[in-house]
């Protein structure tokens, strides 16, 4: 691969996220692109399938829709008597309307009952947390967003004493109560190595995308506490890190 290929490659790399892929697959022309994507990467049109993603683009996906369920039970373990999940989305983000279809399709398999609150700003922050008080939420689900991963909203919940649940153990580290989503790591990880092969001269079209294999719960046990959420011993043996 010649000098312009390597560097597209590396800036790729850096920029990890759906709109980033549809641009570099737009500008890219005959250079490969290595994506990362939260998204469904065949309905958003970056592949043809995830098995021969076609043309000259392939990466890793982390979808949300497989996690959605999954958290919306955990609230509802952690929170029995739980009447109202509100479900916090930046609308910014290219892939809310999916997201939000996720939750929504999850919740109503459970029966629970789901309220969409919105937050792209610190001001529309403490504007959704004022809507979820007046709606009377009994708990919290979070979008896997970057701009939501914001320590403003685990003082907050702290505040209003409201159990959330999210994808990044940097906000259980933080102070918030549990996270449950895929390593990131493990996705960075398979970014480069996926890179490191386009590089040595495979061909993005016969790398189906990888889609997450390992998958990570943290709980901070001092937030449960001051929660007043009794934690049964078997959901604490499901979780890869306990924050005393």
């Amino acid at each position: 691969m010649g000098r312009l290929e390597d560097c597209a490659a590396h800036a790729w790399l850096r920029s990890p996220n759906t709109p980033a892929a549809h641009a570099a697959k737009r500008a890219a022309g005959n250079i490969p692109v290595v994506f990362f994507t939260g998204e469904d990467p065949v309905a958003s049109g970056l592949v043809a399938s995830l098995n021969r993603p076609g043309g000259n683009t392939t990466g890793v996906t982390s979808l949300f829709g497989e996690l959605a369920a999954k958290q919306v039970g955990l609230l509802r373990d952690l929170v029995p008597a739980a009447t109202l999940i509100g479900f916090l989305v930046n609308p910014r983000s290219p892939i809310t309307d999916r997201n939000v279809r996720d939750a929504l399709d999850a919740a109503q398999k459970l029966g629970e009952k789901i309220e969409i609150v919105h937050a792209s700003s610190e001001a529309e922050i403490d504007a959704a947390f004022e809507t979820l008080r007046g709606m009377r939420a009994s708990a919290l689900l979070m979008q896997p967003d970057a701009f939501l991963k914001n320590k403003r909203i685990v003082a907050l919940a702290a505040r209003d004493a409201l159990p959330a649940v999210c994808q990044d153990r940097e906000l259980v580290v933080a102070g918030g109560l549990m996270s449950d989503g895929t390593s990131i790591a493990d996705l960075y990880r398979q970014m480069g190595l996926y890179a490191g092969k386009v590089l040595k001269g495979a061909r993005p079209a016969e790398l189906p995308v990888w889609q997450p294999i390992k998958f990570e719960m943290a709980i901070n046990l001092q937030t449960a506490k001051a929660l007043g959420l009794n934690l049964s011993n078997n959901l604490l043996s499901l979780a890869d890190e306990v924050i005393e």
